[in-house]
């Protein structure tokens, strides 16, 4: 919402460094804190899903959170940040906006989503019920959001690395601790 709020600020702004000032505020906002968070958000998801009885596929609830997730990173990565990397020197267009207004209201959905839990589960009746997966599983999640998070500062851009190792192994792992 931060990132729809400067891009309006920029959009209205009366002078050119008025909006120069927005659109810098709005591109460091999206590179130093919604990519990392973005990634963060979209790792810890998988793994809770993965590594919890709510699973992948056995509730609409999560199918459609984790399809939200996919698609507003896809968007983010090759459709918003590219435009607004682009509109530095111009300003944002309106289209550029709503894209984030969009973008904002997907994330309060699914905090709707995580607390509702609407629509009951996806029928499997001949699959069980996983189990819960190891205490490593949810330390090393933590870590390891944390841990990319703090090099997404350091080096300026995310880079998640250590997420995407931890999240193969987490993968690799879970036939080994789901409980059949």
């Amino acid at each position: 919402m931060a990132l729809c709020v400067l891009l309006c600020v920029g959009l209205a702004a009366d002078t050119i460094p008025d909006r120069d000032a927005a659109m810098s505020m709005a591109h460091v906002l999206d590179g130093r804190l919604l990519g990392p968070m973005a990634d963060a958000s979209a790792f810890t998801g998988i793994m809770l899903a993965a590594a919890t009885p709510w699973g992948f596929f056995r509730n609409w609830w999560v199918l459609v959170k984790f399809a939200i997730t996919i698609i507003q990173l896809y968007l983010g990565i090759f459709l918003l940040s590219p435009a607004l990397t682009d509109s530095l020197a111009t300003g944002p267009a309106p289209v550029q906006i709503a894209g984030t207004a969009l973008m904002a209201s997907a994330v309060a959905f699914q905090g709707w989503l995580s607390v509702a839990k609407p629509w009951g589960r996806i029928r499997h009746p001949s699959r069980p019920q996983p189990g819960i997966g190891p205490r490593w599983i949810f330390i090393i999640t933590v870590g390891g959001a944390l841990a990319d998070l703090a090099l997404a500062i350091a080096i300026g851009h995310p880079m998640p690395l250590l997420s995407l190792t931890l999240l193969a192994v987490g993968l690799m792992s879970r036939p080994r601790w789901v409980k059949a």
